[in-house]
């Protein structure tokens, strides 16, 4: 009997094991997209806990410009770093971005524009925490099963929330809205929701500039 109860408990344990870690990895995973006009021939992927990049994921291949390619981590964590090698030199880095609240990690290049990486050139990291000249517009999705009624969204910076974004309209589940605030100095942005049964929820200093799209979950 003992021996029963202590393989059950070891099958269980397996169980356990084997499916937290697939559901975890399942909200980390991302599109990361090329719109930085030349070839990316390396890219890496890694948890901001850890000081290593690991492999890269691209293997063989390479990413061209204007191409997007579906990144799985082999890992649960929701913070991420993430760095690309251009074709001929040059890199950049997104550091601590939460994959788990966005679908998309875009680089985009072009000096001091979005996207781009500060403080030394090309081969420059972004320091974490530090704000990233470049645009914080971005699109809004409600990726919850309710229906929205007011979305607010300003700079971090800002003193107020500023007027509703949907004004009459409601935002159903799946809907999108083109959130669009002042390119400059200031990527992190605070936003707040009005669900139609009145409850109201918020995110605070959410970085946007490395991103084309936010889903509220």
């Amino acid at each position: 009997m003992r021996r029963h109860v202590i393989a059950v408990l070891a099958l269980l344990a397996g169980m356990v094991g084997g499916i937290l870690p697939t559901a975890a990895q399942a909200q980390n995973r991302f599109w990361l997209v090329n719109e930085t006009g030349r070839t990316i021939m390396e890219a890496y992927v890694s948890s901001s806990r850890v000081s290593g990049w690991g492999p890269d994921i691209l293997g063989s291949g390479v990413l061209p410009a204007g191409q997007r390619v579906w990144v799985t981590p082999n890992f649960g964590d929701c913070v991420l770093d993430v760095r690309v090698v251009f074709q001929g030199g040059g890199e950049e880095t997104r550091m601590q971005v939460n994959a788990c609240s966005l679908s998309t990690i875009a680089f985009r290049g072009g000096g001091a524009g979005a996207g781009a990486t500060i403080g030394g050139g090309a081969g420059a990291a972004i320091s974490p925490g530090r704000q990233v000249a470049g645009n914080p517009s971005f699109v809004f999705t409600n990726g919850t099963g309710a229906t929205i009624r007011e979305v607010y969204v300003s700079l971090s910076t800002d003193g107020n929330w500023g007027g509703d974004r949907l004004g009459a309209n409601v935002l159903q589940p799946g809907g999108r809205l083109q959130v669009s605030l002042p390119a400059g100095n200031v990527c992190t942005v605070d936003m707040r929701v009005v669900y139609m049964d009145g409850r109201a929820a918020e995110r605070r200093r959410i970085e946007t500039c490395s991103i084309n799209e936010f889903v509220w979950r």
